[in-house]
């Protein structure tokens, strides 16, 4: 009996297993690109994911800082990357819609380039200035700036941000004016908030909860539909400007056509990890609350969102600034 015939069928039998097919994932280091540099709230996010990652799937998650550009930079590198599951995107509705409804031409596609994998996280903005502006309330805000036009810099972590568009939607619904100071990451922007170069920022939550416990810098409101239980005293802006309600949230891609298997995988991991206590606890106290979701709710939110601010765009005026 010859026992070579087998194993041969054996081995093609293995060899016509579809591609997609890896029940090993992860067997190696998985890069996590972050289009911001360390320290602010895409970065915290992706870090503290890489980390739930690294400790569940018995391999390291890393985080890969690529800013600039207003995320372009690292959502390129992203998009081109090798779609094999071991290079993974962490970003916010900055790159997915803001960015491209500001930019005619991107370097990526936010729809085309991407396998979506979960929703991470959602966090409102806090509007926050540096204790040297003599202002308290959102009301006390719109009279300096009303009573001093182009005079009160505001710092945003890019050219078409959250902290850039949302300020620009302030400023339209308000009729004030203030000058626009953009930085490559909420980071960057928030040192030199604290330094006194810049007087204010929409900022998220995680970015600046810190400073703001600590005192250095002065929370006026925030744009959550209620009081954050993490800052109670904060009032919304909403109390002031009915139905101003704004957030940012972040999410995982993966690059186009990485397996279905390995996206799932991922899926699985992230809902398992932004349902347990703990996690949910640690991400409230940055001022986030995580949440999940599935690729097909993940894509419906971008496309939203993409029709949300190209609107918003073009209703005020916008114009692309820059990288």
């Amino acid at each position: 009996m010859n026992l070579l015939i087998p194993i041969a069928v054996a081995v093609s039998a293995l060899a016509a297993l579809p591609a997609t097919a890896q029940p090993t994932y992860p067997a190696k280091t998985v890069r996590v690109i972050v289009p911001y540099p360390p320290g602010g709230g895409n970065d915290i996010i992706g870090r503290a994911i890489a980390d739930e990652l690294t400790r569940r799937m018995g391999q390291t998650f890393f985080v890969d800082n690529r800013p600039g550009a207003s995320t372009a930079i690292g959502a390129e590198l992203a998009a081109r990357s090798p779609a094999d599951g071991y290079h993974l995107f962490v970003a916010s509705q900055t790159t997915f819609a803001t960015v491209p409804s500001l930019k005619a031409k991107l370097p990526y596609d936010p729809v085309r380039d991407f396998e979506p994998v979960s929703l991470l996280a959602i966090q409102p903005y806090l509007i926050v200035v540096h204790p040297s502006l003599p202002v308290r309330t959102v009301k006390e805000l719109i009279a300096m700036a009303k009573a001093q036009p182009g005079k009160i810099l505001y710092a945003s972590a890019s050219v078409g941000s959250g902290s850039h568009l949302f300020t620009e939607m302030f400023k339209a619904q308000t009729g004030i004016n203030m000058l626009h100071i953009p930085y490559k990451g909420s980071g960057p922007a928030v040192t030199d908030l604290i330094g006194g170069q810049v007087s204010l920022m929409f900022s998220t939550t995680s970015s600046v909860h810190t400073q703001v416990v600590a005192g250095k810098l002065r929370a006026v409101a925030i744009t959550a539909a209620q009081r954050h239980i993490t800052l109670p005293a904060i009032p919304t802006v909403a109390e002031t400007l009915p139905g101003f309600e704004i957030s940012q949230w972040i999410a995982m891609h993966a690059p186009r056509a990485t397996p279905r298997d390995v996206t799932e995988r991922l899926n699985s991991a992230v809902v398992a990890i932004t349902q347990a206590k703990a996690y949910r606890e640690r991400m409230m106290a940055q001022g986030y609350d995580a949440e999940a979701s599935t690729p097909q709710q993940l894509t419906a939110r971008i496309h939203s969102e993409l029709a949300r601010f190209g609107k918003l765009v073009k209703a005020i005026g916008l114009k692309d600034e820059g990288a």
